[in-house]
This record gives structure tokens, sequence and C-alpha cells, in this order.
């Protein structure tokens, strides 16, 4: 595979034999001797003291300037999305990493019409989302009376035909989600003889989520708030649905630039998707995590000098290898990583000692959310995979020692980790929110607005330059620059067994709220 060094694969890493040590370079001529711990925090203080938001913003203008000079977005496979990856392509390879592209083909899509107008009763506008692989309607949409789907018994609501009235026939469907997938209500609906389906959230926030393949859709399909669900439900009889979507077949690639040097045996990854939503720019979600990947990656070429070959570094050349990942196609549903960890053999899959995502890490009105490795928060799918509870506290333990609160947030695989995850590779990284509602006991934690999104411009045009917060950016910098440097040198940490306590209540009632606020591929 081309990502993968040309190198003999060797025996899979076993995390609790203290990976890190043993594998250094001799102390050299005039050298005092070193051991990876030393190393690693010598280099973990280098890199947090030179990455910063303000630095890496440059590289957000730049995703800006591409975005508005292609049709405003840069989804995968767009020129806007190419013209981001040729970017932080040229400027790795100045840097002396070894880069690489993995080309796969997808369905692109491009939503071309997403409106929805109560008709009878009355006549208002309603804020619909087209889901990701959905059927279209006609130009100029369909009229049509609105038929609500009673909660059932086993509160599967919509998820098999009988849960439908004979009224549905001819009809929109009105959805509340839970019990099943997305693709498998609107599926249900067709088959009772629906003509479209609207589903609405059963939490806060907007619905904006994916049918999970091409081909999935039966009827055009789009996603309200809870509040306009409920509203909906209460009142409307006759509706107006203009649905439409572009698919079709393209190429995008995943990038890839890893060290010249240290082991490949034990490599560590670090990934964000650098695709947008057609849309908009995608400057939070997600120019903030590709944007610190890229400038933390050009500190630690600068720090070991991997640019000028024989010269001698702030810092030592790394033990393990390490590689930087600027997924694709995640907004179709986590394509880009998926093709990736689907093409590694059992060796490779071993060689990864731990993978970190940075997904949205510079929301306005940012929480701090750390991923949840060792289910202590108690909220949702469980634990990672063994390792992924060290990397999280790893990371809880730096954000505590420069003063920086956090909490958790459910391991449910909803972004680019979630390949990682299903491979038994340990994982984790931070996010600060999406469309899911600040708490006032996060907003006491954080600042911010109580009740409002933790990005109103998720998946919006508005996502641009001004939805930033440069706080939460610089502090997720650094915990990206702090996991790199200690990585880099010494994995000994995620050998350590992790002392299991019980999360604060706070924690658990936050994590359950906003579990569905923090993946763009929402299948259910």
């Amino acid at each position: 595979m081309a990502v993968v060094a040309a190198t003999a694969l060797a025996t899979p890493l076993l995390l609790g034999a203290a990976p890190g040590h043993g594998h250094g370079h001799g102390p050299g001529h005039g050298h005092k001797p070193s051991t990876p711990g030393k190393d690693a925090a010598a280099l973990a203080r280098e890199l947090v003291k030179e990455s910063s938001a303000h630095d890496a913003h440059r590289h957000l203008r730049k995703l800006q300037s591409i975005a508005d000079r292609n049709d405003g977005h840069r989804a995968a496979g767009s020129p806007g999305h190419e013209a981001s990856a040729a970017y932080i392509e040229k400027l790795m390879k100045k840097a002396g990493y070894k880069v690489t592209r993995q080309t796969f083909s997808f369905t692109y899509t491009e939503t071309l019409a997403q409106k929805l107008s109560v008709v009878e009763p009355g006549q208002r506008d309603v804020a619909v989302h087209a889901m990701t692989y959905t059927a279209s309607t006609p130009e100029g949409g369909l009229q049509a009376a609105l038929v609500d789907t009673p909660a059932d018994a086993d509160s599967t609501p919509g998820c098999t035909a009988a849960d439908y009235s004979a009224e549905v026939e001819g009809a929109v469907a009105l959805i509340e989600r839970g019990g099943c997938s997305f693709a498998e209500k609107q599926a249900a609906a067709a088959e009772a003889g629906a003509v479209g389906a609207i589903i609405y959230n059963n939490t806060e926030g907007a619905l904006s989520g994916t049918l999970g393949e091409a081909g999935a859709g039966r009827v055009p399909t789009g996603g309200v708030t809870q509040a306009e669900g409920k509203a909906l439900a209460a009142d409307a009889a006759k509706v107006s649905l203009e649905i439409r979507q572009l698919q079709e077949e393209r190429e995008t690639d995943n990038l890839l630039a890893e060290t010249r040097g240290g082991s490949a045996d034990r490599t560590v990854m670090l990934g964000a998707h650098l695709d947008s939503v057609t849309e908009g720019a995608g400057i939070n979600d997600n120019g903030s995590g590709s944007a610190g990947l890229v400038e933390v990656a050009l500190n630690l070429a600068d720090a070991t000098n991997q640019n000028r070959p024989g010269k001698h570094g702030k810092a030592k050349e790394p033990r393990n290898k390490v590689r930087f990942a600027w997924w694709s196609a995640e907004e179709n549903g986590l394509l880009g990583s998926e093709h990736y960890v689907g093409k590694l053999s059992e060796k490779q899959r071993g060689q990864i000692p731990a993978y970190l995502n940075f997904d949205m890490i510079a929301s306005p009105n940012a929480a701090q959310f750390v991923f949840d490795g060792d289910d202590s928060d108690g909220v949702g799918e469980g634990p990672g995979p063994e390792g992924s509870a060290q990397i999280e506290r790893d990371i809880t333990a730096f954000l505590d020692r420069q003063g920086k609160p956090h909490e958790g947030t459910d391991f449910d695989g909803r972004s680019d980790y979630g390949p990682f995850v299903e491979a038994g590779i340990p994982a984790g990284g931070t996010f600060t929110g999406a469309e899911g509602l600040k708490t006032k006991e996060q907003a006491k934690r954080y600042g911010g607005t109580a009740g409002e999104a933790y990005d109103p411009c998720y998946h919006s045009a508005c996502d641009d330059l001004k939805n930033i917060s440069m706080k939460a950016f610089d502090t997720n910098i650094d915990v990206i620059a702090h996991a790199v440097g200690t990585y880099a040198h010494d994995l000994s940490s995620l050998g350590k067994p992790v002392k299991q306590k019980a999360a604060p209540e706070v924690q658990r009632h936050q994590g359950e709220g906003q579990a569905q606020g923090h993946h763009h591929g929402l299948t259910e």
C-alpha cells in the first residue's frame, strides 16, 4: 500500500511492554545519554511553546480563500478540496516529510434544494436539512398531506411499515428519531406508501444526517429540530417539500505525511478530515483540526531539522514514526478513514499504537470534550480498544496541568476515529462541540452562552473565519503538540493501568445530551 513504508513489517506492538524504551539513538559524540522519557518531555515542551492558534490561523485564512474561489466550499471531490490538499501537500513536502496520496472513488453529493413549508393551516417556512444520499423530489417540490407517526410500544417509531397508518399513502411521513437508522425509517415509510419523510430530533438541536450509503434513498428525506417536529405534529395538515440532491461518482484523496525517521513498527497517527460540506467553507468543521495538525507538523519538522538532514536540531529525531493524515469524504460517512483502515493488513494495524482525532476544535461557543476512552462516564457505546483509556488519561492530565477544564464525550465512533476503533486500534482525541446546545453548567465552566449551540454555524454557510474561538483553538493545538512530542519518543504511558473513578454527575448528563452533536455522518 502506498501509504505504508516499504520496509519489512515487524511484530505488532504490545502496549504493556513499554515500547518507547530501548529503541533510541545512541548518545553520539559530544552528547549526554538520553532516555525516551526525557526526550519526549523536551520535545513536547518545545512543540507546545512553538505551536499557537495565532500561527495556525494563517492556514485557516488560506482554506477560506480557497473556498471563496471555489463555489464557497471545499467538499470532497470538488476543486476546493483538491486545492486544500495541494496546499498542505506542498507545505509537508517542503518540511521534509514523506508525503503520499491515497485515491479512492465515492459518490459525491451536493444539496441543490432543501425547503419545507406548512401550507395548511396557515403558511410558514420550516428549516430542514436534506439527508445525505436522499432521494429527490421533482424540481419545484411536491405538496402532500403530513401524517404523524405515533410512537409505538417498543420506542422504535417508524422502523417498520406496520408503524404507519393507512393515511400515510401519498403523504409525507413525520417520524421521531430513535430506535433504528434514518435509512430504515424512510424505507419503511416508502413501503407504507409515503412520498416523503421528515425525521425530527429526539433531543435539542438541529438534525443533519445521512442514509448511510448511495442508493439507500427511497423517498426524499430531511431532518428538523425536536421543537419543529412537535409543532408540525400538533398543527400541520399539508406541507410543501422540495429536497433535491446531486449524486455522482467521483474520485478524491486522503493526504498522508510521515516522518522519514522513527520506527515504522511504532507509527503514531494523528488525523483530521479536510473536506467541508457543500454548504460552506468549513473553517471550524474541519479547517480547525486540519490547520492544527499542519502547524504542529511544521514545528515538529523544524524542531528536529527533518528538512535539513544531517543537521543537529533542537530536539532528537523521533524514535517512533509519526504519521499525520488529512482525510477526505468524512462528511459523506467517514469514507476516507474507512478506506485507509480497510487497506491495512493485520500486521500493519498492529504497528499503530495510537490514533488521535481532531475534528472541530475551535467552536465559537466551545466546551472542551475529551473522548471517553475508558467509559468512565457510563454513557453510550462503551470503552475504546485497550490503550484508549490511556490516551484519554494522557490528554486530561495535560489539560489539568494547563489549568484547562474539560469533560468526557461518548466514544460513539461518529468521526474518523470510528474505523480505527472498529479495527481494534487505540484511539482518542478532543472536540469542542457542534450543533448540540451548551448547558448552564458548561457555560459556568467554559464561558459562552447556555442554551445555544456550541457551533451555531454547524454545516452552514456562516462557518467561516468569524466562526472560530481562538481560545479553544489554542488549547487544542497545545493538546496536539503535547501528544506529538510525547508519543514521538515515548509510548510507555500507553501500557500503564488507568485508575478507574466515577465521573461527576454533571459530566454524565452533558455527555448524554450532546453525544449526537459531533458527527457529520450521523446515521440514526
